[in-house]
């Protein structure tokens, strides 16, 4: 067996069987949205220290386009005061990356699940106190077909999408006018930000309506709205951001 099958695969085949076995309804959606929020309380302390670098990053930007601006020609010099910037205000620039990472293998592991279908479980990858339930509904809501393409799925995940990238833009420190060189390259930057407003609930939607299954898009759009809650609570307002970003 791999590494994938016995550590991301098996674990959410089993849980996903689990909570359909102990929960009163017999809705195999509900075990995928406890599943979706068991996964951020775990990787929660990951995924603060990602939304602290992410604010933290915000509050140094001004420095970092100073540096950006003045050494543009010394690409070396650069690199060793944006590090030294980074050690000072004890910032990992990479840290955001880290929750996204660890979430990639447990997708795949709830797409594959479902991709191979709970209709009929199977009881050979089952651990012992795991009770094989033989079938599973896969009818969320008395309606929507979580075992295959759902649009309404993909709708819904593209608007949380788009909602939360716009909160990514939003909580970003207000650019300050400027005359100077750098403006453009800024403008440019600003112009991308913008762009991937639309890019990402784009695909989200191309993808949720030609290739995932409900029950994978309700997973991304559950995922998609407990960020965006957690991004409000722990990023705060824009005002405090623009506020971090002065001092």
């Amino acid at each position: 067996m791999s590494i994938f099958f016995t550590l991301f695969y098996q674990p959410i085949y089993n849980l996903l069987v689990w909570l359909y076995d102990v929960l009163p309804v017999a809705d195999i959606g509900i075990p995928i949205i406890i599943t979706t929020i068991l996964v951020k309380a775990v990787l929660f302390p990951l995924t603060y220290k990602s939304l602290k670098a992410n604010r933290d990053m915000q509050a140094i930007q001004p420095k970092i386009k100073e540096i950006q601006e003045k050494y543009k020609e010394d690409r070396e010099k650069m690199a060793t005061e944006l590090m030294a910037v980074y050690k000072e205000h004890k910032v990992n620039p990479f840290a955001s990356c880290l929750p996204i990472l660890i979430q990639l293998p447990i997708f795949l592991a709830l797409f594959r699940a479902l991709r191979a279908g709970l209709t009929e479980v199977n009881g050979d990858i089952l651990y012992s106190f795991v009770q094989n339930p033989e079938t599973i509904n896969t009818v969320f809501l008395g309606f929507i077909e979580l075992g295959q393409i759902s649009i309404p799925l993909a709708i819904l995940a593209a608007i949380a999408q788009f909602f939360q990238a716009r909160q990514m833009i939003a909580m970003r420190p207000a650019s300050e006018v400027r005359k100077k060189e750098g403006a453009r390259d800024e403008d440019m930057a600003a112009s991308m930000n913008k762009m991937m407003v639309y890019f990402m609930p784009a695909l989200t939607l191309i993808i949720g309506t030609t290739s995932l299954q409900g029950g994978v898009m309700l997973y991304w759009l559950a995922n998609t709205i407990l960020t965006y809650i957690l991004y409000a609570l722990f990023l705060g307002g824009k005002k405090e951001t623009e506020k971090a970003a002065s001092v």
